[in-house]
């Protein structure tokens, strides 16, 4: 068995802070294999630079995935193809540099991570779930378990990803929304799942942002920058426990950490 922990979201320096603190104590207490995280939201709360990717792989990540906010920080497209830790979204337009996926390895299994996003309420894109069914094809044979990201709004779009997938992947991972959802379970085929991971950042804030400029947003409708939040700060992640004889999901429970331990939930 492989145990893997897949964190979401991560939200600007108080995530960044935190994932330094904790990543180390929670792969020891867990016996975590391989970590991935999702960390496009790292720069200041939009997008990622070289700089912040090289920061989170030494706190103890192996892999990070990206999202929507993929290309906020302008620099990146430039940097992401050095950056070999690093994936975009595969169902991106088949010009955009960077890779459509990460090839991770622990002890001889081999785990490939990638993400496709949603088209539900969100600019268009490829299809997820042809792109995601392209992906297996083309990872047959170079991996012993394959880990799905679903960065979307849409909990149907998940949901459906999730039943395409069941019995091919590993696990289906849902990401974007912030909020940790209730639903982590093994579905009947034998892949993981969770709506949504949640994120990785202050919880006392709106999807991380300072509370008071978003609120008076929605009564006026008057543009405000959005900051970061400070308080509150906590991982959410899920922990999936992988048959590697089978590629397929033993196990899959969130879980969430703050500086002075684990949260129950």
């Amino acid at each position: 068995m492989q145990r893997i922990l897949f964190i979401g979201d991560v939200v600007g320096r108080p995530g960044r802070r935190i994932l330094s603190d904790c990543v180390g104590r929670l792969r020891e207490r867990h016996g975590v294999a391989l970590v991935v995280a999702n960390g496009e939201n790292s720069a200041a709360g939009a997008g990622i630079t070289a700089k912040i990717t090289r920061e989170l792989l030494a706190s103890g990540i192996d892999g990070i995935t990206l999202g929507d906010h993929v290309w906020d920080q302008k620099a990146l497209a430039l940097e992401i193809d050095q950056l070999e830790s690093l994936c975009r979204p595969a169902n991106l337009a088949a010009v955009c540099p960077g890779r459509k996926f990460l090839l991770l390895n622990h002890g001889g299994f081999r785990l490939a991570v990638f993400t496709v996003l949603g088209r539900s309420f969100m600019p268009p894109r490829d299809c997820p779930f042809l792109e995601a069914d392209r992906m297996l094809k083309k990872l047959e044979g170079k991996a012993d378990a394959v880990l799905v990201e679903i960065h979307a709004e849409a909990t149907s779009e998940k949901l459906a990803l999730g039943r395409h997938l069941d019995g091919r992947v590993a696990a289906v991972v849902g990401t974007h929304t912030h909020i940790p959802t209730a639903d982590a379970a093994v579905l009947p085929n034998g892949t993981a799942y969770i709506t949504d991971v949640g994120m990785t950042g202050p919880y006392e804030s709106i999807l991380g942002r300072q509370i008071e400029p978003v609120v008076a947003k929605f009564l006026d409708g008057m543009p405000r920058r959005f900051e970061v939040a400070e308080g509150d700060v906590r991982i959410s992640g899920v922990l999936i426990d992988i048959d590697e004889r089978t590629g397929l999901a033993e196990g899959i429970r969130l879980i969430t950490e703050t500086p002075e331990g684990e949260k129950k939930n």
